[in-house]
């Protein structure tokens, strides 16, 4: 049971076949593949998630996004089993955070949901920010957007709030499926990014503050 589930959150083949890839031989396939050796390497994260001379910052910027959407989409899609309306009738972090949802379509104003409702209107969001053409341009020679890293911000900082949940009210089940080690190295990874980059205001960094401090030294 712990190997398949292991098997379902870190194996990209498998159940939760992430959304979004690069076509290979594109330089951001190249650039995925720089990052993911130097993961592998068993380099230090702070050293891994630096800017590669000569690389476009918005280019590292557009790999780790789509990248970090993937890995944290098949974590949350591994326990969502464990987060339903009934047990997480709000999306919240702890009693003192509560996160609702807004976008520019069927939810104009800030709305309460139940977590796993929020987390399907995220996903789904960022998938459609990731494909928009105008937003994370694929082709040669296409620039990005000037609010490119502003859109980025927005996405890393509702990701952060998967982490957010999943440390707070489901990390016992984590813990059961054998993948904390997992789960802490890729919060480690996102954490050490979003902060080499100030791409997330460190407000919302708050309600995980203790835990960071602790792993990510």
């Amino acid at each position: 049971m712990m190997a398949l589930c292991l098997k379902q959150v870190f194996n990209k083949d498998k159940t939760f076949r992430p959304r979004k890839k690069f076509e290979p031989g594109t330089q951001r396939f190249e650039l995925y593949k720089k990052a993911q050796a130097s993961l592998k390497s068993g380099l230090d994260l702070k050293a891994v998630v630096q800017l590669p001379p000569g690389e476009s910052i918005n280019d590292w910027i557009a790999v780790h996004v789509v990248d970090f959407f993937n890995r944290i989409n098949l974590i949350y899609g591994t326990m969502s089993e464990y987060c339903t309306e009934k047990s997480c009738p709000i999306m919240s972090g702890g009693l003192k955070y509560e996160y609702r949802w807004q976008d520019d379509s069927k939810y104009k104003k800030p709305t309460k949901l139940p977590a796993p409702q929020y987390m399907c209107m995220l996903m789904d969001w960022i998938e459609m920010l990731i494909n928009n053409e105008d937003i994370f341009p694929t082709r040669i020679g296409v620039p990005f957007p000037k609010q490119f890293q502003q859109v980025c911000t927005k996405i890393l900082t509702r990701l952060f709030r998967v982490f957010v949940h999943v440390y707070i009210h489901h990390f016992d089940s984590i813990i059961n499926m054998g993948a904390e080690a997992h789960v802490n190295t890729c919060y480690k990874h996102f954490y050490y990014f979003i902060r080499e980059f100030s791409l997330i205001d460190h407000r919302e960094l708050e309600p995980l503050k203790e835990m960071t401090e602790r792993i990510c030294h």
